[in-house]
Parts: C-alpha cells; sequence; structure tokens
C-alpha cells in the first residue's frame, strides 16, 4: 500500500529540490526516495543512493515501511574537512604529530 509522507531533505538533497520540506509517495523509505530521484533528477538519483534514512526519528533502510503522515529524513553523506585541515586541539592531536622524531 503506498503512502504519503513528510520529506525531509538536507545538504546537497536540499539545494537538487531547492527545499528543505516535500511530500511524496511510497511503501518503504526506499520507495519515497526514488519517486524523489524521478521527480528531482539524475544527481538527485546518485546521492539519494548513498544517502541514509530516517524514519519517524529512528534509523531505518531503504526497506522500512513507511505510512501515511510518516516523517522521512533522508541524509546524504557527509565529508568534512579540508585536506591538512587542523582540529581544534592542534597539531598534537594527530597520531603523526605525536609519533617522536627518530
Amino acid at each position: 500500500m503506498t503512502a504519503r509522507v513528510r520529506v525531509r531533505l538536507f545538504a546537497l538533497l536540499r539545494e537538487l529540490a531547492d527545499a528543505g520540506t516535500v511530500e511524496a509517495n511510497g511503501a518503504t523509505a526506499g520507495e519515497v526516495a526514488a519517486a524523489l530521484a524521478a521527480r528531482y533528477g539524475e544527481r538527485f538519483a546518485s546521492v539519494v543512493e548513498t544517502s541514509t534514512f530516517v524514519v519517524n526519528g529512528e534509523r531505518a533502510t531503504a526497506a522500512t515501511p513507511v505510512r501515511d503522515g510518516d516523517e522521512v529524513a533522508i541524509l546524504p553523506p557527509v565529508s568534512g574537512g579540508a585536506a591538512g585541515a587542523l582540529s581544534s586541539t592542534g597539531p598534537a592531536s594527530t597520531p603523526s604529530a605525536r609519533r617522536s622524531p627518530r
């Protein structure tokens, strides 16, 4: 049975859909994501392939069933920081920085 759900989008998915919240239909979180991929295009679809799902505040998989009125959040993978960036505790926090010189 197909359900109508509220979908929260984050990061690049939000930008591609030009909205933070949309509605979609599907019987599972994966079907909902596929419906949105069909709506928003190839780039959206490629990001969804590596995204994770949360249904009603609980971690979920693409196979998780949804019901009318559920909330599905689609979380794209996160990458962070720039190469060579230091942590907030400084350079000594990295394993290579803590090694003694040879």
